[in-house]
């Protein structure tokens, strides 16, 4: 018997952003889908417009499971996290043994599959930079959400992340920004 699929329904109970007030509440779970659709785009767009060779497939895969080890941890807020380096650090390790637990659930004849969703390779690199990207523009359009919403409890976190996302290196992720994060500021209807 495997814990696993117990533990990750329970993404769903681990809340974001929580030293905020949020007007849209948000999880790991719904979190983990909007990184894996966003991932998901920017291979796309790495293949079709700039030339890459990406499986947009892995990178959306990778996506869904780049927070599952806060099933164990709970969700650190940034602030925490970065605080200086030895909590990031240590957060790290934290994160890791979280990630090597899970693992151990997965039944041995399907770890070979689950490994890398929890202990990155190598030649994964180029999908967790993605997923890293989508990660960091999903925290930047919830910010604009919630400053749209009339929320200023996001201003600054709006500013920090957008300053963020602005200086990623990645051309998809400049042309997911030119080309989907203006609609996030209308209403329903300017959407029409």
């Amino acid at each position: 018997m495997s814990h696993l699929f117990a533990y990750f329904f329970r993404m769903r109970f681990i809340r974001r952003w929580g030293l905020m007030h949020n007007v849209y509440p948000e999880n790991i779970q719904e979190h983990s889908l909007r990184v894996a659709q966003i991932a998901h785009a920017l291979a796309v767009i790495s293949n079709q417009q700039f030339g890459g060779t990406l499986q947009p497939d892995r990178a959306s895969t990778l996506a869904l499971y780049h927070d599952a080890s806060e099933v164990l941890t709970g969700d650190l807020p940034t602030p925490v996290k970065y605080f200086n380096p030895g909590i990031r650090q240590a957060y790290g390790e934290i994160e890791k043994a979280a990630g090597r637990r899970l693992l151990g659930m997965v039944p041995s004849s399907l770890r070979s599959v689950y490994q890398p969703l929890f202990e990155p390779a190598e030649a994964d690199r180029p999908y967790w930079e993605l997923v890293h990207a989508a990660d960091k523009l999903c925290a930047w359009i919830k910010c604009v959400e919630e400053v749209t919403a009339g929320n200023r409890e996001f201003t600054e976190a709006e500013k920090a992340l957008g300053e963020y996302v602005k200086e990623l290196d990645l051309p998809e992720a400049r042309y997911f920004v030119e080309t989907f994060v203006p609609s996030f500021r209308l209403t329903l209807d300017e959407l029409e």
